[in-house]
């Protein structure tokens, strides 16, 4: 068995963590290759060493005086290493961050050292080989990453060796010059890595012990989440759950690997599993639930609109044409309705209503603003007879009135729209019909 190994910048962010992250690795010799991030917050008052860099670059590359700036992250990092009493010298590696700062080489160089330093400080404590990011993760000349030569480039490289630390968040053009990757960061480096090697499973190490039912912001002390599919996560990102970002997910969805999300503070923590798919059920009917506010309903009525062939067609071509994209579209017999993000909507508002008229020529158009939208997802509901009616109730004992209800084909989740001001309580409701009185 092979593991890849990913930890985040707050649990990189001092001495004291790498510490901890060398415990995890070491306890579980099939850990082989790690994907460290740039140095996070050490507390809540602190800057994490990436936006340092961005002060940094900001300064150096416009004239003005960056020394101080770059004397603190040089301090970061010479306090890790003093902490963990490594003979390891930085110099050569700032002077020539210094040299290219002011040479301004790009933003996204500056942006890029955290994991680049990381990675020598990490390489050096655990004795693993260092493998600079941008020899193996590829992009083109116009800054596309090209996912299929750094499968190539990282499986070669990666078969000479049994162990070894690649930072994340970056590689390079065929000119040398470093990008970066612009959603998932460090995700992504690890993802591609598992791939390359056709790894067991991907570690995400985190300072949380993986997902939870509801947002913990909403529900005090909120279940965890011990298995998710890639298809639920989906649903619940899309609907505003802080997870991993598709781009990251890919890779390794594509060749099968489940990824484990872990916390470094809590090792013992079994956290998160994310499968494609599984025979073991959820402990509750629902896997999650999450929603965003902010959405307004259009609402148009014309009698016999369901004979008429086209007319759903005319009425998004209408909001295509003044670039909005809908997020549910209900039905009836004389009724549609297309739910849209408020604030793209709102500066356009008046163009689509007259749009829609000389599309469809309507009895009525109407509009309902401050939605919000919910998403109860679970790969359970289709076995559980009742899901939608238990919605209901929760939401009526709660005195929230439902705005929409949209259920997928695959009963793979339950949309509900209700008013911004009832969002946190129909969460809570939710959560409690089923979490709560299951526990």
């Amino acid at each position: 068995m092979r593991k890849v190994v990913k930890f985040g910048g707050s649990s990189l962010a001092s001495a004291r963590q790498f510490k901890k992250v060398k415990a995890i690795i070491t306890s579980d010799k099939t850990r082989c290759f790690v994907i460290p991030s740039a140095p996070g917050k050490r507390d809540a008052k602190d800057i994490k060493v990436t936006d340092l860099l961005y002060q940094c670059y900001e300064a150096a590359s416009t004239g003005q005086s960056y020394k101080r700036t770059l004397s603190l992250i040089r301090k970061r990092f010479e306090d890790i290493i003093e902490g963990l009493e490594l003979s390891l010298n930085l110099d050569f590696e700032f002077k020539k961050i210094e040299e290219n700062f002011v040479k301004k080489v790009g933003r996204e160089y500056a942006a890029s050292r955290g994991e680049y330093l990381n990675g020598i400080v990490m390489a050096e404590y655990l004795g693993f080989p260092f493998i600079d990011a941008a020899e193996v993760i590829c992009f083109d000349q116009d800054g596309s990453f090209l996912p299929e030569k750094t499968n190539e480039e990282l499986r070669l490289r990666l078969s000479t060796v049994k162990q070894a630390v690649i930072p994340g968040f970056y590689g390079a053009k065929p000119d040398g010059s470093i990008t970066t990757f612009s959603r998932g960061g460090s995700d992504v480096t690890g993802s591609l890595v598992a791939r390359a090697i056709h790894a067991d499973l991907y570690e995400n190490w985190t300072d949380v012990s993986g997902f939870l039912v509801a947002d913990p912001r909403i529900v005090d002390n909120p279940a965890p989440i011990g298995t998710i599919t890639y298809r639920e996560l989906r649903e619940l990102s899309y609907m505003g759950a802080s997870v991993l970002h598709e781009d990251s997910i890919f890779p390794v969805r594509k060749e099968g690997i489940p990824i484990n999300i872990r916390n470094t503070n809590r090792p013992d923590d079994p956290g998160t599993m994310i499968v494609e798919n599984t025979t073991k059920k959820s402990p509750f009917t629902i896997t999650g639930v999450a929603g965003k506010k902010g959405f307004c309903s259009v609402i148009i009525d014309k009698a016999m609109m369901n004979s008429e062939i086209g007319f759903g067609r005319k009425v998004l071509e209408v909001f295509e044409k003044n670039n909005i994209s809908f997020e549910h579209m209900p039905s009836g017999i004389d009724t549609m309705s297309v739910l849209v993000h408020q604030d793209d909507f709102q500066e356009k508002e008046q163009a689509v209503i007259s749009g829609i008229n000389r599309a469809v020529h309507p009895e009525v158009v109407e509009l309902e603003s401050d939605l919000a939208l919910i998403a109860v997802v679970g790969r359970s509901m289709k076995a559980n007879r009742g899901t939608a009616a238990r919605i209901f109730a929760a939401l009526s004992h709660a005195r929230i009135n439902i705005k929409m209800i949209d259920q997928g084909s695959s009963e793979l989740n339950i949309i509900i729209g209700v008013a911004n001001d009832d969002f946190e309580n129909a969460i809570r409701a939710i959560y409690d019909i089923f979490v709560t009185t299951a526990l």
